[in-house]
């Protein structure tokens, strides 16, 4: 249960917050203290955390322990709160929102969907046709044209680009390599002002995996945070308006 921050800062203070943006931040990550505090971890999970801490910071050996909560500037008992915030995080996401992850993963499998593909983009039609022709007839690289001809940022990867969610590219140019095979060239198209020659190298679909089931829990939780943040946030101005028009 979260605090009435009226009752625990100022009023300037909560105006200084509110300026600079940081008062969504706040109710944030007091929301995010108060439900991974309610969460318990077995004494494994805890372990694993510490020595996946330990490992990243390079330290030899668990005794080392001490020393970096005495550099870190927190008490033990904030330290280790934050350590395992992680691991709390994670198993509250599979506990609270473990149901609805395939549902999720099936709503925004065309975000998760990755591909690799080369491109040209052209300014000219007849560019961009004599190119593909050249290509399609094994007289020229797709990679060299791209590097050479090309006018967008692939040019410096000889023209290709991933991988990366499918539905990252344009909505014309997503459509196209989704209903295109591996090695497929397509022949020129329009998009906005560029004349567009893609090859479809590589399409790798999501597949929905134990990975997966966290990452969508997590968005879940994610997105139950923002929700409660905002719910917060809402209730908090209407209480200082009222307060403000009674006074």
């Amino acid at each position: 249960m979260l605090p009435d921050l009226r009752s625990v800062l100022s009023p300037e203070a909560l105006k200084l917050l509110t300026k600079h943006g940081l008062l969504d931040s706040l109710i944030e990550r007091m929301l995010v203290s108060d439900i991974t505090n309610m969460v318990t971890l077995t004494e494994e999970t805890q372990k694993a955390a510490i020595n996946d801490f330990l490992r990243q910071q390079n330290a030899p050996s668990a005794e080392a322990m001490n020393e970096l909560i005495s550099s870190s500037g927190l008490s033990e008992e904030a330290f280790y709160e934050q350590l395992f915030r992680p691991a709390r995080m994670a198993q509250l996401a599979k506990e609270e929102f473990g149901a609805k992850a395939e549902a999720r993963f099936l709503s925004q499998k065309g975000r998760l969907d990755r591909v690799v593909y080369s491109l040209l983009r052209l300014s000219s039609q007849s560019q961009a046709q004599e190119l593909y022709l050249r290509i399609a007839h094994g007289e020229a690289n797709f990679s060299d044209l791209a590097g050479r001809y090309s006018q967008g940022m692939e040019r410096n990867t000889n023209g290709v680009i991933g991988p990366v969610p499918l539905n990252q590219a344009h909505p014309t140019l997503s459509e196209k390599l989704r209903a295109a095979r591996p090695g497929m060239l397509l022949e020129p198209f329009r998009i906005d002002r560029w004349w567009v020659v893609t090859r479809l190298e590589r399409f790798a679909p999501a597949s929905f995996d134990e990975r997966m089931a966290e990452q969508m829990s997590m968005e879940l939780l994610q997105e139950w945070l923002k929700e409660e943040t905002g719910r917060h946030l809402q209730a908090l101005s209407t209480q200082t308006d009222a307060g403000s028009a009674s006074s």
